[in-house]
């Protein structure tokens, strides 16, 4: 089956697995795959799922995309902003040596704009309160179980696409259990799949935190990681993250932090806030860990 072919020449060095780093949910994602230097995604889409292939022609100076799928023309006439075509570091100050360093690091790095909501939502609120470790075990088997094989070559790379809304209001609630993922996530989950399409309409609107937040168990750290991904939105950092704050306080100022502190000192990078919170991230910095990891739950009822 041929797909729909887009060659785009962005007009800055695009690096696609920088861009597109936080959209892999662990290395077993079944939504995510990179074979010999091009990236494949299992898309959704508002027009139905796709298969998106993506590399980069260094010497052309060209992205080169590929898709299938009924969503294959959504994803070519967003890649660019997939991509951060849209995004600008214009304005950000540099006031803290850790900010300029990462900056000049990662100097091509952009905040690149999904542009579909449920596909950031899910995982998110897969992720919320637990360890990376069971929320990526609960986001693959949920996807394996209750997504679709991606269409075309989709099915030799064994890829997925994530459940549309009308599957994730079918699952089960027992199965949500079966994938440890506990009833407070899976309640939501429910919940935002039966406004899905409203959820859709929050791109690119200023009060999308307001609104993502309207949906009983969507707080703030689920919005921002929603307005990081699906929108594109340079300054949604994450508050209530387990680790932001303090990693981002031990590197500009040598200690860690609370959430009060922390918007405190990303107060004068606002409209950046986010923008700073993942090139410190990429540039590798973060609090000293301590004590032994959290071990994963189960959620099954004990009998």
């Amino acid at each position: 089956m041929d797909g729909l072919r887009r060659t785009w020449r962005p007009d800055w060095p695009c690096p696609v697995g920088q861009i597109w780093s936080t959209w892999r949910r662990g290395a077993g994602d079944p939504t995510y795959r990179i074979e010999s230097g091009r990236h494949w995604r299992g898309l959704g889409t508002p027009a139905g799922p796709a298969t998106l292939c993506v590399a980069v022609d260094a010497t052309a100076g060209e992205v080169v995309a590929e898709a299938w799928g009924p969503g294959a023309p959504w994803a070519l006439d967003h890649l660019p902003g997939m991509l951060g075509a849209d995004d600008s570091r214009a304005g950000m100050p540099g006031l803290h040596e850790a900010v300029r360093r990462a900056d000049h690091q990662y100097p091509h790095w952009r905040v690149g704009r999904g542009g579909y909501v449920l596909d950031a939502l899910t995982p998110a609120i897969i992720e919320q309160k637990v360890t990376g470790q069971e929320a990526f075990a609960g986001f693959r088997r949920l996807v394996t179980q209750y997504g679709t094989v991606a269409p075309g070559p989709g099915a030799a790379l064994r890829l997925y696409v994530q459940p549309d809304a009308s599957a994730l209001r079918r699952v089960p609630s027992w199965e949500w259990l079966r994938m440890s993922i506990d009833s407070a996530r899976s309640t939501t989950l429910v919940r935002a799949a039966r406004v899905a399409d409203a959820l859709q309409r929050t791109v690119g609107r200023p009060d999308a935190e307001r609104l993502l937040c309207a949906v009983p168990g969507i707080g703030v750290w689920t919005a921002a990681e929603v307005r990081s991904r699906a929108h594109g939105d340079p300054d949604a950092v994450s508050f209530g993250d387990y680790h932001v704050a303090r990693s981002i306080g031990w590197a500009l100022i040598g200690e860690e932090i609370d959430d009060a502190a922390l918007a405190e000192l990303l107060e004068p990078y606002r409209g950046h806030r986010y923008r700073v919170q993942r090139l410190l991230e990429l540039a590798g910095y973060s609090h000293p860990r301590r004590g032994a990891r959290m071990a994963p739950r189960t959620h099954l009822p004990v009998r």
